[in-house]
């Protein structure tokens, strides 16, 4: 893998073994500076006590937090955001200062915001304004702390229609703010058949946040078939300096499934 890039790990698929709040010292005691969520809690609005403890948390442990997920309704049950959903954009809209709040405490600045399936009973139009209102509501609260909103590309959920760079770039196109950027899961993209390769030379600067796992399988590098090594490197040619999020299913125990990165390249600065 690049030798430069900074990676750290997903603690909501990574050490699902673990409470949560017991991930992130987990995470650094396996050797990394920082970590990345999904949203944590069950609610769009948790209780002052539940935030707190999270901080807590990602404190104590000593690692930084890179990414969190605004509240995306309920994932195991199949929901994937609730930017570009009628019935629960406020919801989204009750979260967005909660979201960025946590990420003005912890000094995490990008905020990875879930489109949405489409809905019977709204017309795909209707679903887009929506969601071009909502991404422009939480970048202009990502802004008061130079938070970056990050829009994504999806697999293995029927109904949700950003599926290829090109699906997210025509949204941020339409949401005219500058913090609003590509988040790029080369696993999504090569799952939905998006050409990675393009992706990483056309979309270079617009970038803002990278995350992997190997196909098939969703695993961890080396268990499929992604040339995940040389995608990497060239992004790394192409310019970009940001995290790579480690987002896989670990084939054995979390632990046992970064063996494929060497201990010394785990911490954020060599």
């Amino acid at each position: 893998m690049s030798h430069a890039l900074r990676y750290e790990v997903n603690c909501s698929i990574l050490f699902t073994e673990l409470p949560l709040l017991e991930r992130p010292a987990a995470a650094k005691q396996a050797g990394f500076d920082a970590v990345e969520f999904w949203w944590p809690f069950a609610s769009a609005v948790p209780s002052d006590t539940d935030i707190d403890a999270f901080v807590t948390a990602i404190e104590d442990a000593g690692v930084q937090l890179v990414g969190l997920n605004f509240f995306a309704g309920d994932m195991p049950g199949g929901d994937r955001g609730l930017v570009s959903w009628p019935k629960r954009s406020g919801e989204f809209r009750d979260n967005i200062d909660v979201t960025i709040g946590i990420g003005e405490r912890l000094g995490c600045r990008a905020f990875n915001a879930l489109y949405g399936n489409r809905e019977d009973g709204h017309s795909e139009a209707e679903q887009d304004v929506l969601a071009v209102e909502n991404l422009g509501l939480a970048a202009a609260a990502a802004a008061r702390i130079q938070g970056t909103v990050l829009v994504e590309p999806v697999s293995g959920a029927e109904r949700y229609p950003l599926r290829t760079a090109a699906d997210v770039q025509a949204v941020i196109d339409r949401v005219q703010a500058p913090n609003v950027g590509l988040l790029a899961d080369l696993y999504h993209l090569a799952v939905n058949g998006d050409d990675v390769d393009r992706v990483i030379t056309e979309y270079a600067g617009r970038i803002a946040h990278v995350q992997i796992a190997d196909a098939p399988g969703r695993n961890e590098p080396g268990t499929g078939t992604l040339p995940l090594e040389r995608q990497l490197a060239a992004l790394e040619a192409g310019g970009y300096t940001g995290w790579v999020g480690l987002e896989y299913k670990p084939s054995t125990t979390t632990v046992e499934s970064f063996g494929w990165l060497p201990r010394e390249r785990r911490a954020a600065s060599r």
